[in-house]
Parts: C-alpha cells; sequence; structure tokens
C-alpha cells in the first residue's frame, strides 16, 4: 500500500457543508472522495500535457502540403462567392 500523507487545506463552510453530505451520500469519507477527485484529475492533465507537447512539435516540424511552399491558388479567388440563384 502506498504511503499517504495528511494535507491542510482550506475551503469556505458551505463548501466543506456540501462536501461532507456529499461523501455521506456515497457513503465514504470526505478524504477519499477528495483522493478520487484528484486521482480523476491528475492522469488527465498528464494526458492533455502528452498531447499538447506532441502536437507543439508537429508543429514545428511542419506540414508538408506538396506545394514545395508556393500556392497555386490566389486567395481571392477562394472567397468568391457565387452569385445567387434567384427563382420566380
Amino acid at each position: 500500500m502506498e504511503k499517504t500523507q495528511n494535507v491542510t487545506l482550506a475551503i469556505t463552510e458551505d463548501l466543506l457543508r456540501k462536501a461532507n453530505l456529499l461523501a455521506e451520500q456515497r457513503n465514504t469519507t470526505l478524504s477519499v472522495l477528495l483522493t478520487q477527485a484528484l486521482a480523476d484529475m491528475v492522469p488527465c492533465q498528464e494526458g492533455y500535457e502528452q498531447a499538447r507537447q506532441h502536437n507543439l512539435e508537429l508543429l514545428r516540424r511542419g506540414f508538408n502540403f506538396g506545394t514545395q511552399g508556393d500556392a497555386t491558388w490566389k486567395r481571392a479567388k477562394l472567397h468568391e462567392r457565387q452569385p445567387e440563384c434567384r427563382t420566380g
């Protein structure tokens, strides 16, 4: 079993009351409730950070779109509007 450590937590009385009620409804303790919440959050954050680093590396390397840096189109042409069709 992993070693545990006590921490001091400062929260509002209202939040503490509601958190204690939530723990009671789930038939657990506030300590277990908070530990579970943190255990869920930490891996999510770690996964986010890994994905962020991966995507930053992709941006640093750049992408090959096969144009050798030359666009074969004009921006204005891409944004040209087609005339509206009117009936009747």
